[in-house]
């Protein structure tokens, strides 16, 4: 058979699962076999119509766990079949500023997986070797969390987070929880803030010494008295809305650092004094740079709790109304796998 099945997202709001070409492998790539495949937040902002760098239509998918089936002949000998990998799904141009300062996480004209080009949301991709991860520790499921995690890690990493710290987290998703557990193999004090309890639970589990739910309690005052009254050395945004963007400039420190991941949905008022008074540094951080094999040895460590954070592993069939169930009540998911392994791909 020269057809599989793959996930594609229609446009806004509409997915469905259609054929698509099973892939021979060049030369310099690897024809992998996908075991398990994660949706990110990236993945529902485009269901959403809301993530303005997704390109439609497109077959979804990133956040991969799968084994080497066949690899092109200038492939190192490193690579085998059988090995289980994950992949970094990213694709820099090469030439813009960031690519020339060593950043190609930040490239200009970047291109992910399942964004800008054909995603992982199937059942055989081929890839250039020099985007795998190999581990001969980590389960498919491990290898898919990969990724997101790797997100967070480079967030804490764009912060400076030390040892000693006291640093915040404002979204305890996926990448909120890389960057909580990349603030506390740093030796930092953490504080987990959202607005479930369940998921800030699991924060505690990966390492949090705190968790403070905004519903319940006041987050200055918390905050407060979390820190003696300073406030945060370093906070890191991980939800992507007008709210949590000022509470991070409000709350920090002063002298603190302020790190954005999430995608803010609209423009965001702020009263820029506060920056100047405080002299707080504001940062951007988009993708990861390096830091898979960190991950990979974190996760290798058993350190993550794994199974908290799955909320919800499906089918191929049933990925669709998962992500638009996902839409409708995004409060209690951390984390929706695919599993290839039990859906009928072909």
């Amino acid at each position: 058979m020269t057809k599989q099945r793959a996930l594609v997202l229609v446009e806004p709001g509409k997915t469905e699962v259609r054929e698509v070409e099973i892939p021979s492998p060049q030369p310099d790539e690897v024809l992998l076999e996908v075991n398990m495949v994660g949706f990110c937040g990236g993945d529902l902002n485009g269901f959403r119509g809301l993530f303005e760098l997704q390109e439609y239509p497109n077959v979804l998918g990133h956040e991969v766990g799968a084994t080497v089936l066949e690899t092109g002949n200038q492939v190192p000998d490193a690579f085998k079949p059988g090995m289980k990998v994950t992949l970094n799904p990213y694709l820099n141009c090469g030439h813009c500023v960031s690519c020339r300062k060593g950043r190609p996480n930040a490239c200009q004209d970047n291109k992910t997986m399942g964004v800008r080009r054909p995603g992982a949301m199937t059942k055989f991709i081929s890839v250039p070797w020099q985007k795998l991860h190999a581990s001969s520790k980590l389960s498919v499921r491990e290898l898919a969390l990969v990724e997101p995690l790797t997100v967070g890690f480079h967030a804490a990493a764009r912060g400076r987070v030390a040892a000693g710290e006291r640093v915040a987290v404002i979204g305890c998703g996926i990448v909120g929880m890389g960057a909580i557990a990349a603030s506390v193999h740093k030796g930092a004090e953490v504080i987990a803030i959202d607005i479930d309890d369940a998921k800030m639970h699991t924060a505690k589990l990966a390492g949090a010494a705190h968790a403070i739910n905004t519903t319940k309690v006041d987050l200055h005052e918390a905050l407060l008295e979390i820190t003696d009254g300073d406030g945060p050395d370093v906070i890191i945004e991980a939800v992507g809305n007008a709210a949590t963007y000022r509470a991070a400039v409000d709350e920090v420190a002063y002298t603190g650092r302020v790190v954005y991941i999430g995608y803010a949905k609209k423009p965001v008022d702020y009263n820029t004094g506060t920056f100047v008074r405080k002299e707080i540094e504001i940062l951007g951080s988009r993708n990861c740079l390096g830091d898979f094999p960190d991950v990979i040895d974190y996760l290798e460590a058993g350190k993550f709790p794994v199974d908290a954070v799955i909320s919800r592993v499906v089918s191929l069939d049933d990925a669709g109304q998962a992500l638009a169930d996902w839409s409708a009540n995004p409060g209690p998911i951390t984390k929706i796998m695919v599993d290839f392994d039990t859906s009928k791909t072909r």
